[in-house]
């Protein structure tokens, strides 16, 4: 399975950034085609990327996973601002309680290393939401600048979430991933029924 630690925007939040994102598609002098928008309900912060992980060690991960949770007491964060990788991937960016959500994402990485997953190399923790991916290099900048002015509004970051991620299988050009939730766990003190804990 291609599994991933996330942080998922509650639906609230993900209604501020769509509507946002909406205007985004229509701004002037840019050339729209250039980039493909990322589905909604394919928003999320990775916290720890896992690529394949075998069958044999899900049950190990989600434990590790569950207690890296616990360990970790609920926070506020927001969606604020963007930026971009080169001209390939537009994203918003975080706001708020960064160095918890950086900390949660060394956590989730700990507990996939110790539980046998293989983790790609490390490197500093870039919070970051992907809103759009270009078909080539695309100039991303007119939308960083009108990102900077979004602010979102905060919210209580209060579990983390293991998703498998399905890629895509008709050949249809444009298809995305397509995202599923196999696991959330309650962070410390947190309200919420440790569904998935497998």
């Amino acid at each position: 399975m291609r599994l991933f630690a996330a942080v998922l925007p509650p639906d609230p939040i993900a209604d501020e950034l769509a509507r946002f994102a909406a205007a985004l598609r229509t701004l002037k002098g840019v050339d729209t085609d250039a980039v493909r928008w990322t589905e909604r309900a394919n928003w999320h912060f990775t916290l720890a990327f896992m690529a394949e992980v075998p069958d044999g060690a899900v049950p190990d991960l989600t434990g590790r996973l569950e207690r890296a949770a616990h360990r970790t007491a609920p926070f506020r964060l927001s969606l604020r601002g963007g930026g971009h990788f080169g001209g390939r991937a537009l994203w918003a960016g975080a706001g708020g309680a960064v160095p918890e959500l950086r900390i949660l994402a060394g956590r989730a990485g700990a507990a996939a290393r110790k539980a046998g997953v293989t983790m790609e190399e490390h490197r500093a923790y870039r919070p970051h939401l992907t809103l759009a991916r270009s078909r080539g290099e695309a100039d991303l900048g007119p939308y960083v600048e009108a990102l900077a002015a979004f602010d979102g509004t905060p919210w209580t970051v209060a579990d983390l979430a293991l998703v498998r991620s399905n890629l895509p299988r008709s050949g249809v050009p444009g298809e995305q991933p397509r995202y599923e939730v196999v696991g959330r766990w309650p962070l410390g003190g947190a309200d919420g029924d440790g569904a998935g804990a497998g």
